[in-house]
């Protein structure tokens, strides 16, 4: 079982732009309404790939109604929790020459009931088959003592946790020992505060790093270069699959989605990480947010080159 966690869901508006005008008039075409937020869009994935999540968080409002609709519609289990706050709304706006700006709402206030309700409710499903991903931000009314809290009630319950976040988050939780971790490039380089582009040798000894704080896989992703693998007895390294770039929106989350659900099916670590390079580099051949389709994975999958590197 896998379950998704989106503490600060949204609805992600996503539009073109010929070229970004700052300080003027911007006519945005093309614009595009979906259910976001990383966990979210992880479930969105995991669903075009032919498998089953629940996808959990907080969600308020008429914008959280939309959300839980377009997964109900989708077929996508929902299991929230109903906050008083409206929950957010992201404008993506995406350039005609490849540039993406992000402009993100701070999210709702929650309660220390509904943060309570919440992690019940994660406990509940708790246990040893049971596939977590902690995504994305959390609402500024959210302590990260109460995010940790939410990590470790579910792995003392003998569930795997997947944890995607980064900056402070990142560095507050890191400590309780997730068993993945999916930094890009620029946010390792930020963890160990290195003022320069870091090599590949030196990013699979960052990432080699965590291992010995108690993680127990790190796949590094590095854009249209690929991404390493890094576990305690193997690194691999896989180069950027080729496909016609529309955005690149979502790119991380469906490694994400690829690598939960190969992990979840019990498939080999070449055969994840296969799966988990195809549906990225098929994520961002999409508009939006949206799911690649499961043939277009299948196809990349055929492309995708493994290297050991040890």
């Amino acid at each position: 079982m896998i379950i998704t966690v989106t503490l600060n869901p949204a609805i992600d508006k996503t539009a073109e732009l010929a070229e970004f005008n700052h300080g003027g008039l911007n006519r945005l075409m093309n614009v595009i309404r979906d259910a976001g937020g990383k966990g979210i869009n992880v479930s969105k994935t995991i669903s075009a790939l032919g498998g089953e999540s629940i996808a959990t968080g907080f969600i308020g409002g008429s914008a959280g109604d939309f959300i839980k609709n377009s997964l109900l519609e989708k077929g996508i289990k929902a299991d929230f929790v109903s906050v008083k706050g409206e929950t957010r709304t992201n404008l993506k706006v995406v350039e005609g020459n490849g540039f993406v700006t992000e402009l993100n709402e701070p999210g709702p206030d929650i309660t220390k009931e509904e943060i309570e309700e919440l992690k019940q409710k994660l406990i509940q499903y708790a246990s040893p088959d049971t596939v977590y991903v902690f995504a994305g931000s959390i609402p500024k009314s959210v302590s990260t003592d109460a995010y940790r809290e939410m990590i470790v009630s579910v792995k003392e319950k003998g569930a795997k946790v997947f944890l995607d976040a980064d900056g402070q988050l990142f560095r507050d939780v890191i400590d309780t020992k997730p068993d993945i971790i999916k930094p890009n490039r620029v946010e390792l380089e930020e963890y160990f505060h290195m003022n320069y582009r870091a090599s590949e040798e030196e990013l699979v000894a960052m990432g080699r790093k965590f291992l010995e704080k108690g993680v127990g896989f790190v796949a590094v992703s590095l854009g249209q270069m690929g991404a390493l693998f890094i576990t305690q007895s193997e690194v691999l390294r896989c180069p950027g699959l080729k496909v016609e770039a529309h955005s690149t929106v979502g790119a991380g989350d469906a490694m994400v989605a690829g690598l939960t659900y190969g992990i979840d099916l019990g498939l080999s670590l070449e055969e994840c990480v296969k799966l988990a390079m195809a549906t990225s580099a098929g994520a961002v051949t999409t508009i939006g947010t949206k799911a690649p389709e499961r043939t277009l994975v299948d196809a990349l999958q055929q492309q995708v080159e493994i290297l050991p590197l040890s």
